[in-house]
């Protein structure tokens, strides 16, 4: 799939939340003052229907839209993107990032051994 731009990214998120919407609902939904126009957002629900991220329910005129993918799926797919852009196709070295990068305390640290040591096959 595309990528998604900033502005489309915040969009999903909050399509992802509201599982199915019209723009008005995802307007209301926006916490900017002043709201963003709603051609603005509209423009941006196309692009997204165009990129495959979202398709529609017309009523009339008037179109109920919703994601074609789950949040976890993009999840997975932005995280494949990072890992192998930024950590040379290396999970270990992503976790080694993590933990020196953020500061883990040691029970942060416990949790990931203790998720890395469930899934062991």
């Amino acid at each position: 799939m595309e990528e998604l731009t900033k502005a489309e990214e915040r969009i999903m998120l909050i399509f992802w939340k509201l599982k199915k919407g019209f723009v008005k609902e995802v307007i209301d939904e926006i916490q900017d003052v002043p709201k963003p126009p709603y051609n603005t957002i509209s423009s941006v629900v196309r692009i997204l229907v165009n990129k495959g991220y979202l398709s529609f329910k017309a009523y009339g005129k008037t179109y109920e839209y919703y994601p074609t993918i789950s949040k976890t799926e993009y999840r997975k797919i932005e995280l494949k993107k990072v890992i192998s852009g930024y950590f040379g196709d290396s999970p270990a070295s992503l976790l080694s990032f993590i933990v020196k990068e953020e500061k883990l305390s040691q029970e942060e640290i416990e949790k990931m051994k203790d998720i890395i040591n469930r899934y062991k096959p």
